[in-house]
């Protein structure tokens, strides 16, 4: 076993909550942008920034916590928020905090299936959504739903209507019920995927939430600053986004929102943040995209060896002496001609990114530092609040996920796996004690469920999965068995293995059932012995195999749907290896075995 703590810089104190900082900057710094909201011109002129300054968000959330007073939501009450990352969404969720209610994101492109659990488990009295189809989705579980009495929709005018039904509230009530919120008091159930299919709601107050930003903010200060200002895309429905959220508003920095990621590229550059959120893949498309323009263009040569210089240089600031001088110069020259690009693609100002959800791989964190764009790779879980280690800007190893952060203590036990213990860990999951007693320790510990090491200066490095979650490269993390049991159903299937583990998108490799295949054979007008190698082409075969994985998608968000499969040759066995005596699939000699397969999914 081997542990590294660092301690708290900051200690949450009993009567702080989430909502304090906004009280604090309204005063301290009234006229202070906090906020930047974007409203596209409908010409495709580009994108109007109107400044939302502190003592106006202030204000703003006032007036709403005021309308939800008004309808009835009662301290401890859960309230629904399913939306894109938008300016409503921030706004919705501190007026929620400052009634002492609960915020329970959904991510809004659920599936039905998915809202509905939510919605029900968490007991949600209210629900607020963004677009008819969410609205919809809504109407159409609301039936299994009785405690739900409230809806609200962003794009028909709900957040005005709540202010307009707040009016007669007085200011005074809105103060009352925000400072009797304790730091232990329940701040958010954020469901995430389980090995079961059924998403558990992880249970964060506002002590673990505001332990886990108040401690990152001091340690991160060419981020979190009173000059900084960043673009968020990522869902805030994912804990990653939404401590960028709070950080921002702790540090009084600038948070603009991006909710149609098509428009990304151009919103980067019009608000020009000076760092950015993300997960690998976008990195990889910002990757992908300048190589194959180079390509193009004629100028992949240029570009390899602009590459190569940016991760060699990247490698040299490791070293005790750093880049040597022709190495230096070299870097000069393609900073001219290649990096100036690529940091315009983020709008000219960005110099540091944090990067999370899946593995960035060292490669591409020594490419971008090389260009000018240090990512900074830390790990967590929504467990931990989510953020447990991170790079920072005075210590930075790429390949790892960094030291723990100020009050967070990591160990690794003697099977490998990462416990976490710190303000950060959550209380337990939402109305599913024996998973809780799974994941926590008597004192307190959260089992990670991952494998890693330490070295011994305490950088965490993650070396494996222990449990079968998958987590993409875009940082979903999706629960094979939903999709698996699906596919499975269907009478010409076998057996149905998910990937996708730290890669763009889900995918799954399929076996035949050799008892249903004559059935096939015969329906398709094919001798009955045509081996299955023929057979993997074949147009009807592949017909009914996505139309299983039509039907399995149907019970999944879109992030977490199969976008390709592939037939393997032959079915799995227990003489082969592929399955236990019990007949459970051994993932990870199927993984091995048809390694070749998985790997030509994701070539293109």
């Amino acid at each position: 076993m081997r542990e590294f703590s660092v301690p708290p810089i900051v200690t949450v104190g009993d009567a702080a909550n989430l909502t304090d900082p906004v009280w604090d900057n309204a005063e301290a710094a009234p006229d202070t942008v906090q906020f930047a909201r974007a409203t596209r011109s409908p010409d495709g002129g580009g994108t109007a920034w109107a400044e939302v300054t502190c003592l106006q968000f202030r204000d703003e959330v006032t007036a709403v916590a005021r309308g939800l007073i008004a309808a009835g939501v009662s301290p401890g009450a859960r309230v629904a928020l399913m939306s894109r990352t938008r300016y409503e969404w921030t706004l919705l969720d501190y007026a929620i905090w400052t009634v002492g209610a609960v915020t329970v994101p959904i991510y809004e492109t659920s599936s039905a299936e998915q809202a509905a659990w939510i919605l029900a488990d968490s007991g949600a009295v209210a629900a607020v959504v963004e677009t008819d189809a969410h609205a919809d989705l809504v109407a159409g579980v609301r039936d299994r739903l009785p405690e739900l009495t409230h809806l609200w929709q962003i794009d028909r005018d709900g957040v005005d209507e709540l202010v307009t039904a707040g009016a007669a509230v007085e200011l005074a009530e809105v103060e009352q019920r925000r400072k009797a919120v304790r730091a232990g008091d329940l701040a958010t159930i954020i469901y995430t995927s389980g090995t079961t299919g059924r998403p558990k709601g992880c249970v964060l107050t506002h002590r673990n939430m505001y332990a886990d930003i108040a401690n990152a903010v001091p340690v991160l200060p060419n981020l979190f600053n009173a000059g900084a200002a960043t673009l968020l895309f990522l869902p805030l429905a994912h804990a990653f986004a939404r401590l960028i959220q709070i950080g921002v508003v702790q540090a009084r920095a600038t948070l603009a929102h991006c909710p149609d990621t098509k428009n990304l590229v151009g919103e980067l550059q019009e608000f020009r943040p000076t760092f950015v959120l993300s997960v690998p893949r976008v990195f990889e498309k910002v990757y992908n995209a300048a190589k194959q323009k180079a390509e193009a263009d004629g100028k992949g040569g240029v570009f390899a060896r602009a590459e190569q210089v940016a991760i060699a240089y990247s490698e040299a600031l490791e070293t005790p002496r750093g880049p040597g001088l022709a190495l230096r110069a070299q870097h000069a020259v393609f900073d001219r001609l290649v990096y100036r690009k690529l940091r315009a693609a983020l709008g000219g100002r960005c110099r540091d990114a944090i990067s999370g959800g899946a593995p960035l791989g060292a490669r591409l964190g020594h490419f971008f530092r090389g260009v000018g764009v240090t990512v900074l790779e830390g790990y967590g879980l929504t467990e931990t609040s989510p953020a447990a280690a991170a790079n920072l800007p005075t210590g930075t190893r790429i390949g790892t996920v960094g030291r723990p952060l100020p009050g967070v203590t990591v160990r690794i036990e003697d099977d490998g796996e990462i416990l976490i213990s710190g303000d950060l860990v959550f209380q337990g999951y939402w109305h599913n004690e024996a998973a809780t007693a799974e994941a926590l320790s008597a004192d307190g510990w959260f089992r990670t469920g991952d494998l890693g090491q330490l070295d011994a200066d305490g950088y965490l490095s993650i070396t494996g999965r222990k449990k079968e979650l998958i987590v993409t490269a875009g940082g979903k993390n999706v629960a094979p068995a939903v999709l698996e049991d699906q596919v499975r159903a269907h009478p010409l299937i076998s057996q149905c293995v998910v990937v996708g583990d730290a890669k763009p998108f889900i995918a799954a490799l399929v076996t035949i059932d050799e008892e249903a295949l004559p059935t096939f054979l015969a329906s398709a007008g094919l001798p009955s012995d045509t081996p299955m190698e023929e057979l993997r082409e074949h147009e009807g075969l592949r017909a009914e195999v996505q139309s299983a994985i039509d039907t399995a998608n149907q019970a999944v968000s879109k992030a977490e749907a199969i976008k390709v499969f592939r037939i393997l040759p032959r079915d799995f066995a227990e003489a082969t290896g592929e399955l236990t005596p019990s007949l459970k699939v051994k993932r990870q000699v199927v993984h091995k075995t048809y390694a070749a397969e998985i790997a030509d999914i994701y070539r293109g």
